[in-house]
């Protein structure tokens, strides 16, 4: 997943145009062209997605009826209609759309969905959203055609890779490590360059705070080109890239800092293994064979802690009150392995339930005491960071041509080689539960989203670089357009209604005046053009459930249920997870400096070294 990116599809070199794809970017088809033998890879490490209720793949009546160009006009009409009309981006968002919910839970969910799911098919009739004859496709080619590229697990694959030589020595990521111990990034600190303004981020003197990147690491010597994918050593931006095991962790400067804390705290542990390896059932030892032991025990701790706030923290936070409670105590009524116990990922979570977390998303942040509320006696670069800058800020960053949105140009880190030490994060601001400060927490979950998530913002999703032609730009535009997306999307992969999903799952239906409730006129007309009102598209359906029963401060009763269901339902019958009562992994011999165990996320933070 080194050069996997949103809105991006691999295709087969041997398939039709596949060398044209590679060099226009036609972002309907495919974003890269792989060489036989990493396409055969890849098939090696599919997972299967299916339905979470397979009861509803045989019944058309739970999907959404009608003709499918009506249903995709009024579609698009309502995904446009869920944009808040919020003040421009350089403004921070009102006050009264903020939950309670602290803004590190809408990224630790991002994060969670890179681990989780890599939705990159090879066969456009499952995915191609922009095609102008969109209709359902049938569930069963769906469930035949469409694979996932990561293992449902929360495995943390998206971190691990391949594991380090020291593991397997033909690994292809073993340049992520240096023994036993991730590679971490240096910021840029160079004083004299202009475009780095403020001060230095708590504490001073750490500015190994940014992800790996190919260029430093070549220029090291810290790796060689033959480690990279041949896609990769084409890419003439490959010298920003980050070296990571999914390249979608560092399209926001938010998740790039968080994937960075996961690296960083991984470190930690092998520290803590090497000081006292009997606290974590090893002998004392020197060499390989001492060192690929510390990395599994430290791999295998770091995964269990991980689930463990995963479910105890962040579910509890974002979940329905008793829904979580409920799942693990009687164990998931839906969620049930395939035939021969294999584990998949449900597309009513991945397509729908999941992709709430977009509702929560600001259109700026107090990112730091540069970009956001100063520290006394300083003066700030800017008041807050708006979100297109946090996609700037990036390997993967493009500057958008004002004169055009559908153009950009690629402008990484504004010009610096690594991450600059004014951009590093602040995520005391991001964390507190109890923070006085309203512009510390997520958005509401609810049916209105943030510009930024419209071509205003997202310049990093789909090809990036320039538009080919007209076409591109309505492409561009659609891929760039969360709402809309997540919807098409919903309908291409015939996923349930909201009613047929709430009926099996034995939830109280919204009702009608519920569905209404507190709309604009755009949206209650989208609602009724579609026939939505009697028919919801489910994520639409979900993220109206949380707003109207749970204040947009969680998730709704059934779509609490859908993601518990998943979430539980994955680690439960994974053996190797903190769930599943098979062996016993030493998490609880990695504390904080004050003794307490590290359960939440603010505690995972400060264990990493990234928050005091």
């Amino acid at each position: 997943m080194l050069y996997l990116k949103h809105g991006g599809h691999v295709l087969d070199d041997t398939a039709k145009d596949a060398e044209k794809v590679a060099r226009v970017g036609d972002v309907s088809l495919a974003r890269w062209a792989l060489p036989r033998d990493e396409m055969d890879k890849l098939r090696r490490t599919e997972t299967p997605f299916d339905y979470l209720l397979p009861q509803l793949k045989a019944r058309p009546e739970s999907r959404l009826p009608g003709d499918p160009k009506a249903v995709v006009e009024a579609l698009n009409k309502l995904g446009a209609a869920m944009v808040d009309n919020a003040p421009p981006a350089q403004a921070d968002p009102k006050v009264e759309v903020n939950s309670t919910i602290p803004a590190v839970y809408t990224y630790w969910g991002q994060f969670i969905d890179h681990d989780l799911t890599a939705n990159t098919d090879r066969d456009s009739t499952t995915s191609d959203i922009t095609k102008p004859d969109l209709a359902p496709v049938p569930p069963d080619e769906i469930t035949a055609k469409l694979k996932n590229l990561r293992r449902p697990t929360l495995d943390l694959d998206s971190v691990y890779g391949d594991g380090p030589a020291i593991i397997d020595e033909d690994s292809k990521d073993a340049g992520f490590y240096v023994g036993a111990r991730f590679r971490i990034g240096r910021n840029t600190d160079n004083p004299f360059e202009p475009t780095i303004q403020g001060v230095k981020i708590p504490p001073e003197g750490d500015l190994d705070r940014d992800l790996p990147r190919i260029g430093p690491l070549l220029d090291q010597g810290a790796i060689t080109e033959d480690v990279l994918p041949e896609a990769l050593k084409a890419d003439p931006n490959k010298r920003t890239r980050a070296f990571i095991g999914d390249l979608r962790n560092d399209e926001n400067l938010v998740v790039a800092q968080l994937h960075l804390a996961f690296l960083r705290f991984h470190n930690a542990v092998v520290d803590k293994i090497e000081a006292n390896p009997r606290d974590f059932g090893l002998w004392p030892g020197k060499g390989r064979r001492f060192q690929a032991a510390v990395f599994q025990c430290a791999r295998d701790v770091t995964r269990h802690i991980y689930q463990r706030i995963t479910v105890h923290d962040y579910l509890r936070t974002v979940t329905f009150s008793g829904v979580l409670d409920k799942v693990l105590t009687v164990g998931p009524r839906h969620y049930r392995p395939l035939r021969g116990h294999e584990v998949f990922m449900p597309l009513e979570y991945s397509v729908a339930a999941f992709r709430f977390g977009h509702t929560m998303v600001r259109g700026a942040y107090d990112h730091n005491r540069n970009f956001g509320k100063p520290a006394p006696g300083q003066a700030p670069v800017i008041p807050f960071a708006p979100f297109d800058l946090l996609f700037l800020f990036t390997g993967n960053g493009f500057l958008r041509d004002p004169a055009d949105p559908t153009k950009s140009t690629r402008n990484p880190f504004g010009g610096t080689p690594t991450l600059p030490f004014n951009w590093i994060i602040e995520w005391d601001r991001f964390t507190d539960k109890g923070d006085p400060d309203e512009t510390h927490f997520a958005r509401k979950i609810d049916t209105s989203l943030a510009p930024a998530l419209t071509t205003q913002g997202m310049v990093n999703e789909g090809t990036g670089g320039e538009i080919q032609d007209d076409a591109g730009k309505g492409l561009r535009t659609l891929l760039r357009h969360l709402a809309r997306r997540n919807l098409l999307r919903g309908y291409l992969l015939s996923i349930p209604t909201g009613q047929a999903m709430a009926a099996e799952m034995g939830v109280a239906p919204l009702s009608e005046e519920e569905l209404r409730r507190g709309n604009t006129p755009e949206v209650n007309a989208a609602l009724e053009e579609g026939g939505f009102l009697q028919n919801t598209p489910l994520w639409y359906y979900v993220l109206k459930e949380a707003e109207v029963r749970a204040d947009g401060n969680s998730l709704g009763e059934l779509g609490s249920r859908i993601v518990c269901e998943t979430v539980v339902g994955l680690l439960r019958h994974d053996r190797n997870s903190f769930a599943s009562g098979h062996g016993r992994t030493p998490v609880d011999a990695v504390r904080l400096p004050n003794g307490d165990p590290v359960v939440t996320i603010r505690d995972f933070l400060r264990f990493a070294g990234v928050m005091n």
